[in-house]
Order: C-alpha cells, then structure tokens, then sequence
C-alpha cells in the first residue's frame, strides 16, 4: 500500500505506519457511539456553590498560591480567523454593493464606528482608496470597506489568527484577544513571586507574528501590572496529523502524494502533556471581555481553582491512607461516598468487591489527572454537554460531550440531550500530577475510540477526515471530572466579527 516515498514522509511526521494502518480502519469501522446513563443535573452532578462555599474555595486557591503553587495558563491559539469573517468573504465574493437588509453585513456598516478596530480600518481605507470609511459607505462602496477588513491588502483579518486581532478599545488604545489573555492571566493566576505563565499553542506561519506582537506588548504590562510573564509558545504536532482517504477508505493522495491533515484539537493533548506546573488552566483564546467586565470571570475562576485544590486535598488524603495502609473499613466507606457525592463515579461493581479489591478499586480510580469545569446554563449558544456516561471498565462518570458522539438514532439520548441544563463554554481547571508530585502521562487516559469522521475536500475532490478526541472530550476521558456551575457572564466568545458588537466586548 506504501511507497518509499510514502515512507520517508510518515518518517519525516514521526507518524509509524501502523499508526496510519489504524486511522485508514477507521474510516472502515467508524467510531462508536457513547452509552450514557444521564444528562448531568444542576445540584447533583453539576455543583451550584453557594456564596460561602464560593468564598472557601477562593481562600483555597489564595492559599495555594501563596504557599508557592505552580500555574500555568494554556490557551489553544491555533489557526486563522477566517470563519470569524465568513459572512463577509460571502459578501466580497457576491456581486452587488448593498448588503442584505437585516444582513451581519448590514450590522456590521450601521455599527461600523463602535467596533474597536475601526481606527485601523479608517487608515488602511485612506491607504487604499485616499477617503475614508464614512464616504465610502455613503457612495455605495460596501465591498471596498469590507474588503479593506478581511484581504491581504487591507487589515488581512481574513487571514490572521483570532488572538491577534484588536478586540476591544480603552480610549485611544486598543488590546487585541492575546493581550486580554495576559492581563486576565495576571489576575488569577500570578504566582506567589508574581510571575504569570502563560503557554500559547500556535500555527507554525503565524508564530513569528505572535512573537512580535508580544515582544511589543509585554514590558509594558508587566510594568503596569507589577507582574512577570514566562510565555511559552507550542505548535500542533506533526505526528498528531491524521491521513486523508477517499470515500471508498483508500489513501488519499495529491499528486501521487499521500495528504494528512491537522488532527483537530484534539492532538493538543501532547502540548497540554508537556506543561510543567501541577495546576493548567485551560481557555479558548476568542473567550475574553475588557477590564470593566472582568469581574465574574476572575471570581469564577478562582472558584472553579479552588475546588480543584479541595478535590486534590481529598485524593491526597485518601491516596495516602490507601498507599500506607493505615485505613479501616470505615474510612472506605468515607471514600465511596467520595466517590459517588464529589466525583459522580458509579459502579455497581463495588457492592461485590472485597476489602483489599475494594481498596484497589478506589485507589485506581482516585489515581488519575484531575478537571474542574465550568458549565453554563443553556441559553441558545453553541458548545457540547454535560452528560454521564458509561467507561469501559463499566463504571460512570462525569464527561463533556459533543453531538458528533452521541447516536442520533436514540430517542432515550435524543432525551437526554433535549433535557440537558447546561453547555460547555471551554472554561478548565486541571491538576495533572500525581500525590508524589510527579507528572501523569496524559496520553494514557485518552479514550482512541472517541474520534469522529468528518467530509471534506481538496482541489474539488471529495475526501474523508479523521479527527482525533477532541481536548476536553475522549482526550480527557478517563479523567476524573467535576462540574460547577458559573455564570453566563463568564462566557463571551467571538465566532463572528458582530460579536465584537455584543455590549460585553464594548
């Protein structure tokens, strides 16, 4: 099936041909659906703290930072800002000058001055046409004006990544999305001698400019903020691309060569395995508000922080009676019931489990890197689920899912999905040592059978994809997850250049 031309490039990816024997399979089998046992439920498997308990958690990660608790912030930054402008690539490509009444075209001209890149784009059109945005709208040149956004002629947002992106305006200045991460980071996550670590995963073409701009903007901030930044910057692993195939699940190839494609987000469990500090907080890059609304998601935050460290206090605990010994019957009990109130693990194995297997059991189960993550109530926006669902040693357990893995064809999901409180806004805490302080091997509890197929093509070709588990979904699975309910307010994402409109991002 493989040439030796096909060889030297698995070589160069650092991809076995095993490894891509698997993947071309899979596009023969497909990936099977979750069993789930349950939507999660606000109050049960999703915790709703109250103010007290909220003000505990916060003293908790006060503490931890101040007794030398090592953080870092990881922010997946990867790849170009070009769906953020669909709507106005469709524009440029049409073929009249008037946007669509009610169009985000049209909202976006009316509303064109409240946007916080329009200084920038009012030079660029001077440079262009030698007028400025105002006239051009008012003679009709929508397309010019749009244009002038998304093109490499122009402001090239098109093709720029999201975090380098002006977001937001303070009077005459302006902080793009990456700059809101290092002054958020500054806030929750400064070490106990004020240094802030911050990891950025990027896109090889677009790395240098991340650079820059950061060189630019650091000292600066640092200064202002009287804190230390450790940036570090990753990029998608080679060995993480996954082959394309033909519909038939043949190799697809481009000129006789075999074509491989980014593994989705998924793959980034290799760059989060690289991280350092015991405690990861995890965020999408686009999910940042200006100073004056930044108040619930730092309190949130360090909420969502600070019942990791309670978690990780109890595993400690229990680990350390479980490894020494020194435990009785009643302190397993104590266990289990950690176990099924905090945890949300369930297993009817353990009714039927001896003292010492019962000990074993728990042990293994506590053993594993550990996730606080936010959940927001549903309110129309997009994002997976919180559910339940079964592992493959049979227990269950809290897990993120998205649509792609739950059977369609189920009316008892359907269900489940249709009564789902919650959604997922990509807002994770992570402790991902163990109790001697050595680091897990986050590769070793991926679920492989949580990937998905997706149609795509190339040169007019049709082809078919292969994601691998997404990051905080089968990339996580066989961690040990709990859920706590934070506000609305603390979700602000921007899909679309109009949800800079969004009073949040004003």
């Amino acid at each position: 099936m493989f040439t030796n031309e096909d060889l030297k490039l698995l070589a160069s990816k650092g991809i076995t041909q095993e490894q891509v024997e698997s993947q071309l399979n899979r596009f023969i089998t497909g990936f099977p659906y979750l069993r789930l046992a349950g939507s999660a439920k606000a109050g049960e498997s999703i915790f709703i703290l109250d103010t007290e308990e909220e003000e505990q958690a916060i003293a908790r990660w006060h503490k931890y930072l101040s007794n030398n608790g090592e953080v870092t912030k990881f922010v997946p930054a990867s790849g170009a800002a070009s769906r953020m402008f669909k709507a106005l690539f469709a524009f440029i490509d049409g073929d009249t000058d008037t946007p669509k009444p009610g169009s985000d075209i049209e909202k976006l001209l009316k509303n064109i001055h409240e946007i916080a890149f329009f200084p920038e784009l009012n030079v660029t059109v001077n440079r262009l046409y030698g007028t400025d945005v105002d006239t051009l709208i008012s003679q009709g040149k929508c397309r010019q004006v749009i244009a002038a956004i998304v093109l490499p002629e122009g402001m090239n947002y098109g093709n720029l990544p999201k975090g380098l992106l002006t977001f937001h305006a303070y009077g005459d200045t302006t902080r793009t999305a990456i700059e809101e991460q290092l002054v958020e980071g500054a806030q929750y996550a400064s070490s106990a001698d004020r240094t802030v670590r911050l990891h950025f995963t990027v896109s090889a073409n677009h790395r240098d400019l991340f650079q820059k701009k950061l060189s630019a903007v650091v000292p600066a901030l640092e200064e202002r903020l009287g804190v230390k930044y450790d940036i570090s910057m990753s990029e998608q692993k080679p060995s993480t691309d996954t082959i394309a195939a033909n519909v038939d699940g043949t190799p697809f190839r481009d000129n006789g060569s075999l074509v491989f494609r980014p593994g989705g987000h998924g793959a980034l469990i290799q760059n989060l395995n690289d991280i350092s500090t015991a405690v990861v907080f995890i965020k999408n890059i686009d999910n940042v508000v200006p100073d004056s609304y930044r108040g619930a998601t730092i309190r949130y935050k360090k909420v969502l922080a600070g019942k990791l460290i309670e978690i990780q206090d109890r595993v400690s605990l229990y680990l350390d009676m479980l490894n020494t010994g020194k435990y009785d019957i009643e302190d397993l009990r104590r266990m289990i019931t950690f176990l099924h109130k905090e945890l949300c693990i369930r297993d009817e194995k353990m009714k039927h489990l001896d003292d010492s297997e019962l000990a074993l059991y728990i042990k293994n189960k506590l053993n594993r890197p550990i996730r606080v993550c936010g959940m927001v109530r549903n309110e129309g926006e997009p994002g997976g689920g919180p559910f339940i669902a079964y592992n493959q040693d049979g227990s269950t357990s809290p897990q993120i899912l998205e649509s792609t893995q739950i059977d369609p064809e189920n009316e008892e999901y359907k269900k489940m999905v249709a009564e789902s409180s919650h959604f997922n806004p990509v807002d994770l805490v992570c402790y991902i040592k163990d109790v001697k302080g050595d680091k897990f091997n986050l590769l070793d509890y991926v679920d492989h059978n949580t990937g998905f197929i997706s149609s795509k093509s190339l040169h007019g070709k049709d082809l078919k994809a292969l994601e691998l588990p997404g990051l905080w979904n089968g990339a996580m699975s066989d961690w040990n997850t709990v859920f706590v309910e934070v506000p609305a307010e603390t979700f602000n994402p921007v899909k679309t250049v109009n949800d800079l409109l969004r009073p949040a991002h004003k």
